[in-house]
């Protein structure tokens, strides 16, 4: 797969669906724990449009906390911008080069893919990613991203019922391919996306 074509189709595809939000939407509650749909979306392309220096400075106002300067930032962009703007960020930046700190391309991938579906996920908007971009995000997974993402799947099996795809050892969890790949990025989902005994472990209060 030509991932860069597949982060400028995400993000264009992702673009017109927030084009398409109706206004009490942007204030709703998404995956990401205490952002609103505003606030992700203005995270998505905040390396889009804040240079390096500007963002090093942040980190230096933040601590050194990658995550206290991206929620500051994503905070005061989402309050800056409007929603038609945000959603032109992504649009008018389907293909431009930015990778994560660590991860290179397919991190980057991942960055869209997951950001997004913590928005259509809690919006229950029933977006499906194209497989090809799920399996190859999956094929990532490993002990370590999931460590470092947080996720908690100590004694957990995944088992996606949508493709063939599994991870890890332990009592069985089952659900669709997209809703394992954002367990594995730390993320707990709403009611009845997953199956077996341990479900209740992942779903949001």
């Amino acid at each position: 797969m030509d991932i860069t074509s597949a982060i400028a189709a995400e993000r264009t595809e992702l673009a017109a669906l927030l084009d398409d939000l109706p206004p009490e939407q942007w204030d709703a509650p998404t995956l990401c724990a205490g952002w609103r749909v505003r606030e992700v979306a203005a995270h998505m392309s905040m390396g889009f449009r804040h240079p390096l220096p500007k963002m090093l400075w942040e980190l230096v106002k933040a601590g050194g906390g990658v995550n206290r300067m991206a929620d500051r930032r994503a905070r005061l962009d989402a309050a800056a911008m409007s929603t038609s703007e945000m959603a032109a960020a992504l649009r008018d930046n389907a293909r431009h080069p930015w990778r994560p700190p660590v991860g290179g391309i397919a991190a980057a991938l991942g960055h869209d893919v997951v950001h997004g579906l913590d928005i259509t996920v809690a919006l229950g908007l029933g977006r499906r990613v194209p497989e090809e971009r799920v399996r190859l995000l999956l094929e990532q997974v490993t002990p370590r991203t999931a460590r470092f993402f947080g996720a908690d799947l100590g004694g957990v099996q995944l088992r996606a019922d949508d493709l063939d795809w599994s991870f890890g050892t332990g009592v069985p969890l089952t659900g669709s391919a997209q809703d394992l790949l954002l367990l594995t990025y730390g993320r707990k989902l709403p009611p009845g996306h997953l199956r077996g005994e341990v479900s209740d472990r992942y779903v949001a209060a």
